[in-house]
């Protein structure tokens, strides 16, 4: 069980577990709210929920190895997180939850694209023909 809980596998199907509730709760969420404001609020909650666990688990330590690339990127991060918060609360303000949400997921292949061109990142054949099944099945749930 310990390397189970250890695992990258462990923790991404748990991240989509929650993305998948994050998506759901949201959809109600923002009922009757700015999709703005609603982002803000969520934000927030991150922001408390966080601190709590870097206190819980003495995380803090990590400022001080912070180097000026670091903290460069993870401010660029942090800007296209907020963008894609914002727009996703807004596609989620008007569109169903069911299809904004493979829509979004269409991240997991531009992720694939962007790692292949700038971090030199290589997927096998099969690893392209399943980014291809995750495109194509994205855009079908979100049509039909």
């Amino acid at each position: 069980m310990r390397n189970l809980i250890l695992s990258w596998q462990f923790w991404a199907i748990l991240s989509a577990c929650f993305a998948a509730l994050t998506a759901i709760f949201a959809k109600v969420g923002v009922s009757g709210i700015g999709s703005d404001f609603a982002t803000f609020i969520r934000t927030i909650v991150i922001l408390f929920a966080l601190a709590a666990m870097l206190s819980a688990t003495g995380g803090w330590d990590s400022l001080s190895s912070l180097s000026s690339k670091s903290i460069l990127f993870l401010v660029l991060s942090g800007l296209a997180t907020g963008a894609s918060w914002i727009c996703y609360f807004r596609a989620l303000k008007i569109g169903q939850a069911s299809q904004v949400a493979p829509i979004d997921k269409m991240s997991v292949v531009l992720v694939a694209i962007f790692g292949a061109l700038f971090l030199g990142e290589q997927l096998s054949i099969g690893g392209w023909l399943g980014v291809g099944f995750i495109a194509t099945g994205a855009v079908l749930v979100a049509l039909f």
